[in-house]
């Protein structure tokens, strides 16, 4: 047996769904220049803009490498992050090699941390996406494992890339 109001209710999807895209693509108060704040960083603390927006909200203090941390932060870079990332090229995501030398300690935790926030709100990020046209997802790891991770990339500052 066909049901009879089904073209209705396409219809009223449709609509409903067309609605909700204008709705949610309304362009917010553009600063001066036509630029968003995310590509001017305008609405950031200098903190912020050295250090990313995340929850790492004071500078990480670095002593030398620590190996543990760095093994662990391997594994974790093996098994969450070799999909999308190399050291020494673009691949999917920006190349990593000496990341930890153009980055703060703290900006590669809270990118790490809170994507998101990131290319939402700064700059650096923002350009970032444009530039690869894929957000980094949130792999949902903890201060520690964030930790672990920029101890293994610390290792590998001196395999340059020009990203």
């Amino acid at each position: 047996m066909k049901n009879s109001s089904l073209p209705g209710r396409r219809l009223a999807l449709v609509v409903a769904l067309g609605i909700l895209a204008t709705a949610c693509s309304k362009p917010g108060p553009e600063p001066a220049g036509g630029q968003t704040a995310a590509q001017t960083g305008g609405d950031l603390s200098p903190f912020q803009m050295t250090n990313g927006i995340g929850p790492m909200t004071e500078e990480v203090k670095l002593g030398p490498v620590d190996p543990a941390l760095a093994a662990q932060g391997k594994a974790l870079f093996d098994a969450k992050c070799s999909a999308c990332h190399r050291f020494a090229e673009k691949y999917v995501g920006p190349a990593l090699g000496g990341v930890t030398e153009r980055r703060t300690p703290t900006y590669v935790m809270n990118m790490v941390l809170n994507p998101d926030g990131m290319y939402t709100r700064h700059p650096v990020a923002h350009q970032l996406l444009a530039e690869f046209m894929t957000q980094m997802p949130n792999l949902g790891l903890t201060k520690d494992q964030a930790r672990q991770l920029l101890e293994y990339l610390r290792t590998q500052a001196s395999t340059k890339s020009g990203s």
